[in-house]
């Protein structure tokens, strides 16, 4: 799952990937106004600056000049009327520039430890106002969503261009491109990138208002996502059979996901149930889900003819979310098109950001640009190197084989090349929650579970300090902390009779994250180098834990074959959720293209590119057209444009596991890899690996991976 970092904080105050809630078009207009105010120099700009460089170069000698007029510029690119007349702008340069390395020693000092405070408490704030939305706490009443969506740090960038510390860093500090950092970055020193970092986080100046939008527009989709299940016991088959058992809650799309992957273990009515499964995604995909169904217990629904009635089977407490509905209301009225609009929201909240962002000006650029620092087109290529790649019908081939049947849309998500097959959903819910009967209980075993991972008894009591485990609302997320005296938080769904295997698998995952933000934070040199290059990276490292979830509860062990299975069942993800990142990637170039859509028209756009991608690279191989499953997945509505992190995780995941099977320990080499902090992707994985980030490693192990099964390869 998407890990929320406090680090993540930095960018949602400071850089400009954040959304933001759209306001009525006036304030679009005020946006606009306000970004060429930004961008206007006043006329005696250009006289105070080249006064200033020649007597501060004299002052401090010919060595400090080219810092000197790079300060200047920077500077000069931020200063607003507001800031100042010539006189302040002249002695605020004259005070703050810092012309000897003791000084310039001391105030990156003074940064890097004031900043970590400030957003290390900020986000302790941050999380404690979440909590109620975020937790199993309870009732969610109106005003914990007030809370839910404050920002304490919304009007943090005005702040500090209006006290002037941002301009005391861009006076000091170089901003960096995104060309340079990757063309010069590898002869840079750690403190080189550690002052990139810290100036680049002052590289745009984004209103308080926008900031503190961003987040309401954030909880809003949040809530909307977290509260998106579905009652099984209450999803109908032929004839109005009834495929899944009581009290069944399963939340859109992960864990309706994962019950299609948990019934490839050979359960009674298994394929019924993932075809209903299915079902139930069309329907939401295309909004034609009755909105009556949703989280409720209280009607029967067969998705198949959309027929909605009120249940019999009482099999939930009184307190379960949903209510009757009104009396005359037609109980098959469909959703109205909420899942476009929360999209469209997003899309609506990122054009208030573009202007105040020159450089990157859209939040396609700004994802990818900044966020990643792997340019689009070259992400774009990846993923498509991976689904035209010949290797993909040779393995769908192993699978129909090992299913005895043609494979179906839902086989996207076939899992039987893990070891899991070998046991039933049943048996794995069961082995779980006798282990795991409460969070605290997982809590208590994570020292164990580090160990068998191959950390020292030490480092794994010290990993384990760090992190406390909460019961989540949602399916689960990692909370990282902003500063060293702070812990992270594993976040995982923990049903009233215990964590079950759904809730566990994610567990492991979001722990992956949490020993990784303890790394990147408690463990670096500089903190302002916390964290790793991209999402992608933190994906990759918790996909480590996550592929040994069954080893960690002793029901499996490596061996040629397994390996050779594992490889094909990392190849099968990354085919299938390359597909749904393009999805994502193309709607957002749509909804650039077409700004003043409607939610309906969105809708549209959405299913017809879902559509274009399956027919190109799923449908050859399935022998189906005009799938919509590809527009399903979740975050695309509460974390926009995060979805490509997966597909590259999974690639970036292939090449650590590679590394970490050729240095023969699991421990060590993550922390390694973790301690390197935030440098530039490519840099990153040239350091922890030897190669560049890309696909080859995956299809070349997936070529060996058929080779070696060779028999086996047709069971």
């Amino acid at each position: 799952m998407k890990k929320r970092l406090t680090a993540a904080l930095v960018s949602a105050l400071l850089m400009a990937s954040q959304l933001s809630f759209p306001r009525a078009a006036c304030a679009q207009t005020a946006g606009v106004q306000g970004a060429q105010a930004l961008r206007e120099t006043p006329d005696w700009m250009k006289g105070a600056s080249a006064k200033l460089k020649a007597e501060l170069s004299a002052k401090y000698g010919a060595a400090q000049r080219e810092r000197v007029e790079r300060g200047l510029r920077q500077l000069a690119s931020f200063w607003r009327a507001e800031d100042g007349d010539e006189a302040a702008f002249e002695g605020f340069v004259r005070t703050h520039f810092a012309g000897d390395q003791a000084t310039l020693d001391t105030m990156f000092a003074r940064f890097q430890h004031n900043l970590e405070q400030l957003y290390g408490h900020m986000g302790e704030i941050g999380r404690e106002f979440r909590a109620q939305a975020d937790l199993e706490l309870g009732p969610v009443l109106p005003f914990d969503d007030l809370f839910a969506g404050y920002d304490p740090g919304a009007h943090l960038s005005d702040d500090l261009f209006r006290n002037k510390l941002a301009f005391v860093v861009l006076l000091n500090f170089p901003l960096t491109t995104l060309e340079q950092r990757l063309a010069e970055g590898e002869r840079w020193s750690r403190r080189q990138w550690a002052e990139a970092r810290l100036a680049g986080q002052f590289s745009k100046r984004i209103p308080a208002e926008v900031n503190l939008a961003n987040a309401r527009a954030s909880a809003e989709a949040d809530r909307y996502v977290s509260g998106y299940n579905i009652w099984m016991h209450h999803v109908l088959g032929d004839g109005g059979a009834r495929l899944f058992p009581a009290r069944m809650r399963l939340l859109s799309h992960w864990n309706l996901r994962d019950q299609i992957k948990a019934d490839y273990a050979g359960a009674a009515q298994g394929l019924a149930r993932q075809r209903a499964v299915q079902q139930v995604f069309e329907r939401i995909v295309t909004q034609t889900i009755p909105a009556a169904v949703v989280d409720n217990p209280r009607y029967d629904w067969n998705p198949f003819t959309n027929e909605v009635r009120p249940s019999p089977a009482r099999d939930f407490d009184a307190d379960a979310p949903g209510a009757e509905a009104p009396a005359g209301a037609p109980l098959d009225a469909p959703e109205p098109d909420t899942r476009y609009s929360k999209l469209l929201l997003a899309f609506q909240s990122a054009r208030r950001v573009d202007p105040y962002s020159p450089t990157a000006p859209t939040h396609i650029a700004r994802s990818f640009d900044e966020g990643r620092e792997i340019p689009e087109a070259r992400v774009r290529e990846m993923f498509e190197r991976v689904l035209s790649s010949p290797l993909v019908p040779q393995v769908a081939a192993l699978i129909e084989r090992r299913l005895g049947r043609p494979l179906e849309p839902f086989d996207i998500w076939y899992n039987g090349f893990r070891p899991r097959g070998a046991y039933t959903e049943a048996q794995l819910d069961e082995i779980v929650s006798k282990k795991y009967p409460t969070a605290a209980a997982f809590e208590r075993d994570i020292p164990n579970l580090l160990v068998k991972l191959g950390f020292s008894a030490e480092r794994a009591a010290q990993l384990a300090a760090n992190v406390v485990v909460d019961p989540a609302r949602g399916s689960g997320h990692a909370l990282g902390a902003g500063m060293r005296t702070a812990r992270t938080r594993l976040r995982t769904r923990v049903e009233k009779g215990g964590m079950n295997y759904k809730g566990y698998n994610i567990a492991v995952h979001e722990l992956g994250h949490n020993v990784e933000q303890t790394f990147s934070l408690n463990y670096v040199d500089h903190t302002l180098l916390q964290g790793v290059p991209n999402a992608a990276f933190t994906e990759a490292l918790a996909f480590v834990f996550q592929n040994r979830d069954l080893e960690l509860l002793g029901l499996s062990r490596a061996d040629a074959q397994g390996e050779a299975l594992k490889t094909l069942n990392d190849f099968w993800s990354t085919y299938e959720i390359a597909g749904m990142a393009l999805v994502d990637m193309q709607v957002w170039r749509w909804m650039y293209e077409h700004p003043s859509a409607t939610p309906a028209e969105l809708k549209g756009a959405m299913l017809r590119i879902a559509r274009e991608v399956w027919n190109r690279y799923y449908a050859p191989v399935f022998k189906r057209r005009d799938a919509v499953l590809l527009a399903v997945y979740a975050h695309m509505i509460n974390y926009p444009l995060y979805l490509p992190n997966y597909p590259l995780g999974h690639m970036i995941a292939f090449q650590i596991e590679e590394q970490m099977e050729r240095a023969g320990r699991i421990g060590p080499e993550f922390e390694r890899m973790a301690t390197a902090g935030n440098l530039a992707p490519d840099l990153w994985m040239k350091r922890a690996t030897g190669a560049p980030v890309g696909p080859e490693a995956l299809l070349n192990a997936t070529r060996k991976a058929l080779a070696a099964l060779g028999p086996a390869a047709k069971d």
